[in-house]
């Protein structure tokens, strides 16, 4: 199914829509700003969220999305707080719920949700750190492993430190 295009997809839109969902995504909010409109359809002005994550598949850039009322409602409750710019650094799953009301019609629509809290890795944690190290020296990066942990910049670092080659880390001079 994730190989297929979605009519929509020829409706070049500057905004995230439910055609270029495919399946749910975990994002991170960037900022969420007022502004108005960027299809020009209308002059409303929209809470719009941009994200950190700078591709929605590789090679396929994100766009901002939209929130409607019902998805900044959701926002306030996610994080607590009804001022939009508190909504930075919240990971939230969105997704395509097909039975949106638009008017008379039912539509796809994005709605979402807060994505699963994610764990913390450090080297207390030996099995994962050693799969973590894996991962490192057979990736080249550490894409994957920060996809599903998160990890602060010493232990990034201290992880990069231990994957160098031994000579590296015991230079004779």
């Amino acid at each position: 199914m994730s190989d297929m295009t979605h009519y929509r997809k020829v409706f070049d839109s500057p905004y995230l829509s439910a055609a270029d969902i495919v399946e749910p995504v975990v994002l991170t909010v960037a900022r969420v700003t007022q502004e108005t409109d960027k299809t020009k359809k209308t002059k409303d002005v929209f809470n719009t969220a941009y994200f950190q994550e700078r591709e929605i598949r590789p090679g396929e850039k994100l766009k901002p999305m939209i929130l409607n009322a019902t998805n900044s409602k959701m926002m306030d409750r996610l994080t607590g707080t009804p001022f939009i710019e508190d909504w930075a650094g919240k990971r939230i799953t969105v997704y395509v719920d097909a039975n949106v009301k638009f008017g008379r019609e039912t539509v796809e629509g994005l709605r979402i949700r807060a994505a699963a809290e994610r764990r913390v890795l450090t080297p207390e944690a030996s099995s994962v750190w050693a799969n973590a190290k894996d991962a490192y020296r057979r990736d080249g990066n550490l894409d994957k492993v920060l996809s599903r942990f998160d990890m602060s910049q010493e232990h990034i670092a201290q992880l990069i430190t231990e994957c160098a080659p031994q000579e590296a880390q015991h230079e004779v001079g």
